[in-house]
């Protein structure tokens, strides 16, 4: 398998968990490389039908040669809609695959890495007119508080924002560089980790990743057949939250209603009650695998 574009984590167990019937119906939300795509179709008979969604344009080049499977260019947000427009409106399995791919970090043009100087981007679809940019330098100093508070899960929010606002002032940001220069006060120890809470709340406003996030998860719930699977690998304690939690009841805040027993009811068993995590050999082979979390999901 060519991996240059993208390394699926947590492979195997994946798609383990995912396709229980080889003449089923299956969906690869975010296709990227093809990697999990791929090995999905091993798993399918003559009769299996993949479709595998991603908005990238780069992602088309890798689309597969396979009468069973289809590509759809399109965010997962229109999953349910996208389905019904190809004549299958329900599935017996869904793998989502979050965040960026590796193809995404390793094109510094696309503004996604702290290592490469590059425009301020950050867009998957590169097609949409919101970029990292335009929030660097257009946002309002408490909307910039807000997302690196809520998305970075910085707690000096309300200062960076500031910072930033006072820099733009001077000069407008431009690539990752100028915006790295805006708090070249901190340690360099530190910087990894402060850097990539930064570019992550940043990315994560530019792509509405939590609100896509939700209504795959919603629309994925509709179109599954009873006792379809639903698989999911985060990468972060705020897409795993969500998941977690819409999996146990089927909310993503809030207490679900309660009857006179005590008990909610459930959409989804649990596969496993705790989170699959890669083994040391995978990330060592794979470092952006170590913060990967799977977690399936049995749709009742």
């Amino acid at each position: 398998m060519d991996t240059s574009y993208h390394n699926p984590v947590l492979l195997m167990k994946s798609v383990d968990d995912l396709v229980t019937n080889p003449d089923g119906v299956y969906v690869d939300c975010t296709f990227g490389g093809g990697g999990h795509s791929k090995e999905i179709l091993k798993r399918l008979s003559a009769k299996g039908k993949l479709f595998s969604f991603d908005q990238d344009l780069d992602a088309l080049e890798n689309a597969i040669d396979d009468s069973r499977f289809t590509m759809v260019n399109q965010n997962f947000r229109f999953l349910e809609n996208s389905m019904l427009m190809y004549g299958f409106p329900k599935v017996d399995g869904i793998l989502a695959d979050l965040g960026v791919s590796s193809h995404q970090f390793d094109e510094a043009e696309r503004g996604f890495s702290i290592r490469s100087n590059a425009p301020l981007d950050m867009r998957m679809n590169t097609m949409q007119s919101l970029d990292a940019k335009k929030i660097v330098n257009d946002y309002e100093e408490e909307q910039l508080a807000n997302l690196l508070y809520y998305y970075g899960e910085l707690r000096e929010s309300r200062k960076l924002a500031r910072e930033i606002v006072h820099a733009r002032k001077t000069n407008s940001i431009e690539t990752t560089d100028d915006l790295k220069k805006v708090f070249s006060y901190i340690p360099a120890h530190k910087q990894n980790k402060f850097f990539a809470q930064i570019f992550q709340a940043i990315r994560i406003e530019v792509n509405q990743e939590l609100e896509v996030l939700k209504e795959m998860l919603q629309q994925a719930y509709n179109i599954l057949n009873p006792k379809g699977r639903l698989v999911v690998i985060s990468y972060h304690s705020l897409e795993d939250r969500l998941v977690k939690r819409f999996l146990k009841n089927g909310m993503f805040d809030g207490e679900p209603t309660r009857d006179i027993y005590g008990n909610y009811s459930k959409s989804f068993e649990l596969l496993q009650s705790k989170a699959t995590i890669p083994n040391p050999e995978e990330i060592e082979t794979n470092p952006r695998a170590r913060s990967a979390k799977l977690r399936t999901g049995i749709k009742l």
